[in-house]
């Protein structure tokens, strides 16, 4: 037979807290998200500050109303329930919903036999979840996903948009698996010399004076472009740099592949669908080097093709440098902590909302800017005013 959940004493939750625990309450079902604050889009301090405390009302907000996959996030964290008569503490113990929740007020109310208890065990409580119930889940999670998913088909839409916490395995491969998988600071050290370096082609090559737009059709009318107009061009470039980054996220990675389509569920799947399947994968989270090359060669050749080769040269690097510059921001948003109302942080609240709820909206990673003229803006939550 198999275990019942574990109780836990109000004692206990204080003392785990007090030594650096993150575990809050959902009536009387506890979890332990200290792995999880560094995550949260709200910022790790919201979290910290509601340690030992009843989220139940918080997660219907303001100022953020979470929503069902959220709670379904929240599941793989559940470690066990309250003992009886605990849910219902009373003022200074720090379960009492609404108790603003500090490490000084906390050392206050926690008795000194507790913490040397806590202390005893291990530091975190041991999870009781499953990210995913391999008995009932579609797939198999002891085996690569990726020949796995196509099989899906009508239910793969659902089941892709339903996040867990947990690595994912695509190849049987291992070669395969270790090209598939990047570290953020690879993309840095793999593009930034070879955005210095044609930078200082283009401006090098600019400084001739040899360059003229619409040569190859007009020698008479054809303007000169002069070296002082790389920053303007290279600006140009990661312009359209993040027009492009909106048009593959919008149009490739969230195409719908058919459902009767085996290959094209595994190519979503393999472009995109398993960053949304395992959203915090970090080895995931940036493109790596290889595959990235030959996208990259690609678009190159479309700018030789349409612009004087120094031209286009300079519009590439500059969509390069974007291109770095989004990788990095992307996988700052899912594992960085902003400071609550800069920039970042709304735009880190902003992706968390495209992935947890908005998946056919908010398409802009490095900027919302695009999203505007073509309105996939994921709308700003409203909530009625009480009497």
């Amino acid at each position: 037979a198999t275990a019942g959940p574990r109780s836990f004493s109000a004692a206990e939750v204080r003392a785990r807290c007090a030594q650096g625990a993150c575990l809050v309450s959902c009536h009387r079902r506890l979890y332990d998200l200290s792995g999880f604050v560094r995550l949260h889009p709200g910022g790790e301090q919201l979290l910290r500050r509601r340690a030992g405390t009843d989220v139940s009302a918080a997660l219907d907000g303001p100022p953020h109303r979470h929503s069902e996959n959220a709670r379904r996030w929240l599941e793989q964290y559940y470690v066990g329930e309250l003992e009886p008569g605990d849910e219902q503490l009373n003022p200074p113990l720090v379960l009492n919903p609404g108790f603003s929740f500090s490490f000084q007020s906390l050392s206050e109310t926690v008795d000194e036999k507790e913490v040397v208890a806590a202390a005893q065990t291990p530091e975190q409580t041991d999870l009781c979840y499953r990210t995913v119930d391999v008995d009932k889940d579609l797939v198999d999670w002891q085996k690569p996903l990726l020949w796995q998913v196509g099989y899906l088909g009508e239910k793969y839409d659902e089941w892709v948009h339903q996040p867990v916490d947990r690595p994912i395995r695509l190849f049987h491969s291992d070669f395969l698996e270790f090209l598939s998988k990047t570290a953020w600071y690879v993309v840095f050290m793999v593009w930034t010399p070879v955005v210095l370096y044609l930078s200082w082609v283009s401006y090098t090559s600019l400084a001739q004076g040899n360059t003229r737009l619409f040569s190859s059709f007009t020698t008479e009318y054809s303007i000169p472009v002069h070296k002082y107009y790389f920053p303007f061009i290279f600006l140009l470039g990661m312009i359209l740099w993040s027009l492009l980054e909106y048009l593959i996220h919008r149009f490739v990675f969230h195409m719908k592949p058919p459902a009767s389509s085996y290959y094209l569920i595994t190519l979503h799947f393999l472009l995109h669908g398993q960053h949304h399947k395992s959203p915090f994968d970090s080895s995931r989270l940036v493109f790596p080097p290889v595959p990235a090359s030959l996208f990259i060669g690609f678009f190159y050749g479309v700018l030789r093709l349409l612009l004087p080769e120094v031209l286009g040269l300079s519009v590439f690097v500059g969509g390069l440098c974007g291109y770095v510059i989004y990788d990095m921001m992307h996988y700052y948003l899912h594992y960085g902590s902003p400071k609550k109302g800069t920039y970042l942080y709304g735009l880190k609240a902003y992706h968390v909302k495209h992935h947890f709820e908005h998946q056919k909206s908010g398409f802009g990673i490095s900027t919302r800017f695009w999203d505007y003229p073509f309105r996939t803006l994921i709308p700003e939550e409203t909530f009625k005013k009480e009497d």
